[in-house]
């Protein structure tokens, strides 16, 4: 796809793989930058290249340690407005503090309005992201956003196993739209695991909503932290008489023992996307799937000034 010299893709540290991927998906070269660490630990940015009336699409999700990447993502931000770039677009593959979207009880902060509002403040024009925590979080922004969904992608890997007698599962009621989305895509049933949570790292699971004995059954959510909510789960139907299960999960967060949870769990697979970085050792069960593409095609149609919505019909 030819595109001309004032598209800048330029990578923050969270993920430089995918970054080196969408531009090769784009044929344009990596914008140069230094991102370094003072002797007291904050952050140093310095962009090598021309930015003055460039169209910028800055490559940075808000991974763990989240914190580091959201400072260096706003000021990666504010050096590009200040060297005159005409466009700033914040490609967020992951969007962190997306938990805390709503004050759910007294003397709470809404977290995901927080980080929205820094990044308007420091200069972003524009944000594309991946499966939001909670969609509602685009009307926290006073700029466009592009909200993209990873479901077609991990379909497909998914498609490729030609599993018959499928059966969509939701780890907790929270996840049921999500589920059913999956489900319509695959013409298939619904089951929901009713969870109750006792504290915020365990769970108790109750039931099984849903015929899931000797069904194949594939368990989706938004992401996967500490894997506990999930891995439970596939315990549970396996309890129910299932007979295979799967996982598909777009953002792998994998904090605290949830490679340790992965690994031992009877999901014979755990599809994520690849919009966060993934260090040391994985579970032997987990397959990443690339979204470089989508958000190669996303970036692309951005700068054409094209129809972004187009790529939910493809």
């Amino acid at each position: 796809m030819p595109i001309d010299t004032r598209l800048k893709v330029l990578a923050g540290s969270s993920h430089p793989d995918l970054a080196h991927e969408i531009a090769a998906q784009l044929d344009v070269p990596l914008t140069s930058a230094f991102v370094g660490r003072f002797p007291d630990g904050e952050i140093d940015i310095k962009i090598h290249d021309d930015m003055r009336g460039a169209d910028v699409f800055l490559i940075q999700s808000t991974s763990p340690p989240v914190n580091e990447h959201l400072v260096e993502m706003l000021l990666m931000v504010d050096t590009l407005r200040r060297a005159s770039a005409s466009r700033i677009t914040a490609v967020m593959p992951y969007f962190g503090y997306a938990r805390k979207d709503r004050k759910d009880e007294g003397r709470v902060p809404i977290s995901a309005k927080v980080v929205a509002n820094m990044m308007v403040s420091a200069g972003c024009d524009r944000v594309v992201t991946l499966d939001l925590h909670a969609q509602q979080i685009q009307g926290f922004f006073d700029i466009p956003v592009d909200h993209l969904w990873a479901r077609p992608i991990l379909q497909t890997a998914i498609a490729e196993l030609k599993l018959d007698n499928l059966v969509l599962c939701s780890p907790d009621v929270g996840g049921v739209k999500l589920a059913r989305a999956w489900a319509k895509s695959f013409d298939t049933s619904l089951a929901i695991v009713d969870k109750r949570r006792t504290s915020g790292d365990s769970v108790v699971m109750e039931n099984v909503i849903g015929e899931v004995d000797g069904k194949n059954v594939l368990i989706t959510d938004d992401m996967i932290s500490t894997a506990g909510t999930i891995t439970e789960a596939t315990r549970i139907l396996k309890d129910k008489g299932a007979e295979r299960i799967f996982i598909a999960a777009t953002h792998a967060v994998l904090c605290g023992p949830a490679k340790e949870r992965l690994e031992v769990c009877p999901a014979e697979a755990v599809f994520v996307a690849n919009t966060i970085c993934l260090h040391g050792e994985m579970p032997k069960n987990l397959r990443q799937i690339s979204v470089a593409p989508l958000l190669a095609r996303a970036i692309s149609r951005i700068h054409r000034e094209e129809s972004v919505s187009a790529l939910f019909n493809e």
